[in-house]
C-alpha cells in the first residue's frame, strides 16, 4: 500500500452549528474530504445553541489536539464532536452521542453541497447522524490511492467517537467504488476489521457506475468535461489500456470484491434502464447472486430517470422504497418520517 496522509494533515475547520429545517446540528471536518454532521441534544436538558452566537467563528482546533488523529493519547472525551461549544462537553451527551446510529454517506463525484444537504437532512431529521465522504477522480484513476483512502474511512470508523455505533451505508454512483475500496481492506484482513463488518446494519446503493470499463469511461466524461464527453471517453479508455496492471486489474478486482462481499445485511438498490453509466443487467445480476448468498436484497428500478438524481426525479418512489427499507432493519428505529425537501 503507499503512504497516507501525515497526521498532520489530520485538520479540522471551525467548529460551527448549522440551522437545519427540523433544528440544529453540528458540523466538524474530521479530514480532508470527510465531513461528521451530528445533532445537538435539546431533548436531553441542554441549551439548544443560540443563533445569534451560532454565527460566530468558533476558535480552530489544532493537529495535536485533534481526537480524530493518529494520536494514540486522544482523549475521546475531549472530543469537540461531543460539545455543544468549543470549551464545554458533558457526559450525557457523550452517551447520547454513541447510542445514535451512523450514516456512511459515500457522495458522488463532483457532488455539490446542496445536493449532498439533502440526502444529509433527510437521515439528521430522522435522528441519524452522517458521515460524508467525498472521492476525488483521482481515486478512481489511480486506484492504490482509492485503497489508501478506503483505509483512512476505515481507520475514522474504528476511532473511539464512531466504533461502538451501528452503520447504515449510502453509497451514489462512484462513492460505490469507493466504498467497495473499504470492503477490500474488509476482505483482506477480516479479523482486524470484523468490529466494523459486524456494525453495518444494512447497505444503500444508489446509481451505482457498474458494468464494463465503457460504462466507467462514458461516467469520467459526463461527470468530469459534459462539452467534450466523447474526448474524455476515449483518453480514458486508452489510459486504461495503457496502464492496466494498475487500473483495469484493479477494477476488476474490486468487482468480484463487491460480488462476494463480506457486508451480507440487508442492501437496497436504486437504478434506472436509460442510465449510460450503470448497466442495469449488470446490476440485477449482482442482485441476484446476493440473493442467492442468503441476503435480502431490495430494488427500485425506473425506466427512465438521472443519474445520481432518482431521488429529485421521483421523491414519492425514492423516499417510500427507502424507508420501507430503514423500517426493515430490526435496530434501527426512525424518529420521523422521511421528507424530500425541494
Amino acid at each position: 500500500m503507499g503512504n497516507l496522509m501525515p497526521a498532520a494533515f489530520l485538520w479540522t475547520d471551525h467548529t460551527m452549528p448549522e440551522q437545519d429545517s427540523g433544528g440544529m446540528f453540528m458540523t466538524w471536518r474530521i479530514r480532508n474530504n470527510i465531513t461528521y454532521y451530528y445533532a445537538a441534544f435539546p431533548e436531553a436538558g441542554h441549551q439548544m445553541l443560540c443563533p445569534a452566537k451560532d454565527t460566530q467563528t468558533s476558535p480552530a482546533l489544532s493537529p495535536s489536539t485533534l481526537p480524530l488523529s493518529d494520536s494514540p493519547s486522544a482523549d475521546p472525551s475531549s472530543s469537540p464532536l461531543l460539545s455543544h461549544s468549543p470549551s464545554h462537553t458533558t457526559a450525557s451527551t457523550h452517551s447520547q452521542t454513541h447510542s445514535r446510529p451512523l450514516l456512511l454517506f459515500f457522495s458522488w463525484l463532483g457532488a455539490r453541497p446542496g445536493a449532498v444537504a439533502k440526502y444529509r437532512d433527510l437521515y439528521l431529521n430522522c435522528g441519524i447522524d452522517v458521515l460524508v465522504v467525498q472521492s476525488r477522480v483521482m481515486h478512481f484513476l489511480w486506484p492504490r490511492w482509492g485503497l489508501d483512502y478506503g483505509l483512512e474511512v476505515l481507520q475514522v470508523l474504528e476511532k473511539p467517537q464512531f466504533s461502538g455505533r451501528e452503520v447504515l451505508v449510502h453509497s451514489t454512483s462512484i462513492g460505490g467504488y469507493t466504498f467497495t475500496q473499504v470492503l477490500t481492506h474488509i476482505a483482506q484482513e477480516p479479523k482486524q476489521h470484523a468490529g466494523l463488518a459486524q456494525r453495518v446494519i444494512g447497505h444503500i446503493y444508489d446509481s451505482l457506475v457498474a458494468g464494463t470499463l465503457e460504462h466507467m469511461a462514458t461516467g469520467l466524461g459526463k461527470t468530469l468535461v459534459p462539452r467534450f464527453e466523447g474526448f474524455v471517453k476515449y483518453t480514458a479508455m486508452l489510459y486504461f489500456w495503457l496502464f492496466k496492471s494498475h487500473t483495469a486489474d484493479f477494477y476488476d478486482n474490486g468487482v468480484q470484491v463487491f460480488r462476494n462481499s463480506p457486508i451480507t445485511t440487508p442492501a437496497l438498490f436504486f437504478y434506472s434502464e436509460n442510465d449510460a453509466l450503470c448497466d442495469w443487467v449488470a446490476m440485477e445480476n449482482v442482485i441476484d447472486l446476493w440473493r442467492k448468498r442468503g441476503m435480502a436484497v431490495e430494488s427500485k428500478k425506473w425506466k427512465e430517470s438521472k443519474h445520481a438524481a432518482h431521488m429529485r426525479c421521483h421523491p414519492q418512489d425514492y423516499l417510500s422504497t427507502l424507508e420501507r427499507f430503514l423500517k426493515s432493519l430490526p435496530t434501527l428505529s426512525l424518529k420521523s418520517k422521511l421528507e424530500y425537501v425541494k
